[in-house]
């Protein structure tokens, strides 16, 4: 028997005619915002080195809390001479105490974190001297358990483990309060970033209008006898030469244009949107200034810049944001350094000696003073004073 095997046709594919890319839609729109990243060193670049406004809110709240008398007191009395008093004066050979502290708040700023290091051992067995620890060089390293144990500070390919397992720490960790970080504090800067991103783009759009000439201040439009509306090529490089010579820089300041016949000026001048960046840059400023604590009128924005108005700013600026810097500061201090030294002490915040607080003081003393209802020892108590020896 022979099998014979038919070989069934099947139908060719219908031809088709396509893209190779696939099909294609395009849609045109504005532009997409770019902001800068929101790391701590480009915030640094972006914010502190590059934009004013930031730049003297930080440098301002720095020396301020920098320049702010402390005292060293036990819950008996205040100490003129104690250890801690003269190393916080003096805490390295390279810097003096106003230059350490300013450091200090400088970096807490601008990272919501500020290390410092005690160094070697002095006198009453307390540090011999302090130093800042740059806050982007330093590492938090925790345990099992989720609590910091050590510290890894980083230069370049050196690299530093600090063991806080010890009794006397090495260093002092002072945090700003982050909602969603336990290890890293939150700066100021991370929540003025939007802010000094617009700040920094209204300056540069105001710097390239005067340099790239965006929009010109006027055109000189050619209407010849004969209605043709172009010069020749001698007429226009003549025309330029003497606009560029006669007519441009500060020396030529308001002189006055000499037009042949047939040329006529147009001023142009900048639309409303243009002269918006103005404004604009004006609320990113105090935006910026609200995420720092300073009061616009102290940076030199404009407000009501009234006298009085500046002296209850500079007050408020000392109350809200300043005191309350440097008194968390120096509790921080005050639970640290006792490990070293074997004795309990507090290093609070001499009011009495802040010039901004002066007339708050004098009403305060003057109060308590008159109200004879009081002893004296709770005269003392109302003024932060500690009891009489006696």
């Amino acid at each position: 028997m022979v099998l014979q095997y038919f070989r069934m046709s099947k139908p060719e594919a219908p031809e088709a005619k396509a893209s190779a890319a696939a099909p294609l839609v395009t849609f045109h729109g504005a532009g997409r915002t770019a902001w800068s990243a929101r790391d701590n060193a480009t915030l640094t670049r972006v914010g502190f080195l590059n934009n004013p406004v930031a730049y003297r809110c930080i440098k301002l709240i720095a020396e301020a809390a920098a320049a702010v008398p402390v005292v060293v007191q036990d819950s008996r009395r205040r100490f003129d001479d104690h250890p801690v008093g003269t190393l916080l004066s003096s805490p390295n050979p390279g810097q003096s105490g106003a230059a350490l502290l300013e450091g200090f708040y400088g970096h807490l700023l601008l990272s919501g974190d500020g290390y410092l290091e005690a160094a070697g051992v002095g006198a009453g067995n307390g540090p011999r001297e302090l130093y800042v620890l740059r806050s982007d060089r330093m590492k938090v390293v925790p345990g099992s358990d989720g609590w910091p144990v050590a510290f890894e500070y980083r230069v370049n390919e050196n690299k530093h483990v600090f063991d806080m397992r010890q009794d006397r720490p090495p260093v002092l960790h002072v945090k700003a309060f982050h909602p969603t970080d336990d290890h890293y504090g939150l700066s100021p800067m991370q929540s003025a970033a939007t802010a000094i991103d617009v700040h920094n783009a209204a300056s540069q759009w105001s710097k390239g209008l005067l340099d790239n000439a965006a929009r010109p201040s006027g055109a000189i439009v050619y209407r010849g006898v004969d209605g043709q509306g172009s010069l020749g090529s001698e007429q226009y490089l003549r025309l330029v030469e003497e606009l560029e010579s006669h007519h441009q820089g500060a020396r030529n300041a308001g002189r006055p244009m000499l037009l042949e016949g047939g040329l006529d000026w147009k001023q142009i001048g900048f639309s409303p949107a243009d002269m918006e960046f103005h404004r604009t840059k004006e609320a990113a400023a105090r935006d910026v200034a609200l995420a720092f604590g300073v009061p616009p009128m102290l940076l030199g924005l404009p407000g009501d810049n009234t006298y009085a108005n500046y002296q209850e700013s500079h007050r408020a600026f000392y109350r809200l944001t300043v005191l309350p810097l440097v008194a968390k500061t120096m509790a921080a201090v005050s639970g640290w350094l006792p490990q070293f030294y074997g004795q309990q002490f507090q290093i609070k915040v001499d009011e009495d000696n802040v010039p901004a607080l002066a007339v708050e003081r004098q009403a305060l003393w003057s109060r308590i003073s008159d109200a004879a209802f009081l002893s004296d020892a709770e005269k003392r108590h109302l003024l932060g004073l500690p009891k009489l020896q006696d």
